[in-house]
């Protein structure tokens, strides 16, 4: 018997299923699919959790690259700021008004800044003088670009290898989803044969209860033989019982997998034979690193890590940048700074400057070795990593093999077992056969059921694995 337990390992972690709102049975109308293995893998890619996510990193890698980007493009800031003083700060400056001219002002009644008619100082060597308005305001454009600064320029090199590394990543996760699919969809499939094949042996079983019972009944059985045929149809029946429990639960993981609601109805049309599973595949074993999307991903790993080595390098060199302001301003004693006609004094300018690195504490130096470090470690686990494809390629291959020469083996000894069950039915319907002997070939015959779906299963997920690790899934 195929073990759908696997089936329901493969969905470990892939995703809970989310919670639907129940419904009255009559209000609802439950969606039916009827899916190809194809057609089922498009739906996961689709629908699938970990691949919506997986794509929606490459969206998020694309925002990155706009802000990578936008440090090459001018900055442009508009400003308004006023400014309310209170308490007008007051400086000490040297008194340079003789007496006699204080004496003018005070008998023509001149008044002060402040509004207050002057009068006669104290202290003839320094005055106290207040310098500036109450209210005061400012409007202005800034403009920044950047000219020069290798860090940047180095980001905006790596943007191509950082798109390239989401998408290989978004692939490798789309890649796992569809070889968890097909493997769960032709187990299910598999199944379904051996229910078929199962109903087929209930089917006879019962047959040979009605007529176990007539024997019975004129005397040329005992009532023992009907006790154990019922026992034996009553064991069939428990199996496939078991059978469609796991097969409904392997359903379940299947949609959740794909991201199909389990209330909605999935049929499986695709079918399986032992020709379809070998199609020459092991014709051709060939297969290289770069086919596989581990390799890739971290192939690009390696590049980016190149990149930052590059970028921290050239952090040591001088940045140029332009600057530029165009404002104006006004001061005032009464906030009318809306009014028209009221006079505003204008400052612009345009400066280049270079800002140049001289010692920061050897940081960036250590910096540099950290990150070749880093590479180092990245090279390894490629080497490694070519490795694990060696290994994953020969155990396939050599899983791959055994599987089929299973299921040939098993294909043959099931026609073998079919055969002989046939004769000793044949005999028993003609009274030459005992009922040990016809249960004893019919055991066989399940038996050898059992081994050739168990096998073709096996070979199934053999041949997708191998596909896996060649890169060709």
């Amino acid at each position: 018997m195929i073990s759908l337990k696997r089936v329901l390992g493969i969905i470990i972690g892939i995703g809970s299923m989310s919670s639907v709102i129940a419904m009255p049975i009559d209000t609802l109308q439950t969606p039916t699919h009827s899916f190809t293995a194809q057609q089922a893998v498009d739906y996961a890619l689709k629908n699938n959790v970990q691949v919506k996510n997986a794509l929606l990193g490459i969206r998020l890698q694309e925002e990155t690259n706009r802000q990578i980007t936008s440090a090459a493009f001018p900055h442009i800031n508009s400003s308004f700021t006023t400014t309310y003083n209170p308490n007008i700060a007051t400086q000490v400056i040297p008194n340079f008004i003789s007496p006699a001219t204080y004496q003018v002002l005070i008998n023509e009644g001149v008044k002060n800044g402040a509004g207050n008619t002057i009068t006669m100082p104290h202290d003839f060597g320094f005055i106290a003088a207040q310098f500036g308005t109450k209210f005061s305001a400012n409007a202005g454009v800034s403009l920044n670009q950047l000219l020069f600064d290798g860090q940047v320029f180095v980001g905006l090199q790596a943007r191509e290898a950082a798109m390239q590394l989401a998408g290989k990543s978004a692939e490798l996760t789309q890649e796992i989803i569809k070889a968890n699919v097909l493997k769960i969809y032709y187990q299910l499939v598999v199944s379904r044969t051996q229910i078929e094949l199962l109903d087929s042996t209930i089917s006879f079983v019962t047959k040979n209860l009605n007529d176990t019972r007539v024997l019975y009944e004129n005397g040329f059985r005992e009532k023992l033989d009907i006790d154990r045929v019922a026992v034996q149809l009553a064991n069939l029946q428990t199996e496939r019982n078991k059978i469609l429990s796991m097969v409904s639960n392997g359903y379940y993981g299947l949609k959740v997998l794909m991201g199909m609601p389990v209330e909605e109805q999935l049929t499986l049309t695709d079918s399986i034979t032992p020709d379809m599973i070998k199609d020459g595949l092991l014709n051709n074993a060939t297969y290289s690193y770069s086919d596989r999307k581990e390799f890739q991903v971290a192939d690009l790993g390696r590049k980016l890590g190149e990149y930052n080595i590059r970028r921290y390098k050239l952090s040591q060199i001088p940045t140029i940048a332009l600057n530029s302001l165009y404002a104006k301003n006004a001061q005032r004693n009464t906030w009318n700074f809306l009014t028209q006609n009221q006079r505003w004094f204008t400052i612009s300018n345009i400066s280049v400057g270079m800002n140049v690195p001289l010692f920061n504490g050897f940081i960036t130096r250590s910096k540099i070795t950290q990150t070749k470090i880093e590479l180092q470690r990245t090279n390894n686990e490629i080497e490694g990593l070519k490795r694990t494809i060696d290994n994953e390629v020969a155990v396939a291959k050599n899983n791959f093999q055994s599987a089929i020469s299973r299921m040939d083996y098993q294909q043959k000894n099931r026609e073998l077992a079919e055969k002989v069950y046939q004769q000793i039915k044949k005999k028993y319907e003609l009274g030459l056969g005992s009922q040990t002997e016809i249960n004893l070939a019919q055991n066989e015959w399940k038996t050898a059921q059992t081994n050739y779906t168990t096998a073709l299963s096996e070979a199934i997920i053999a041949r997708i694995d191998w596909l896996k690790a060649t890169g060709k899934l």
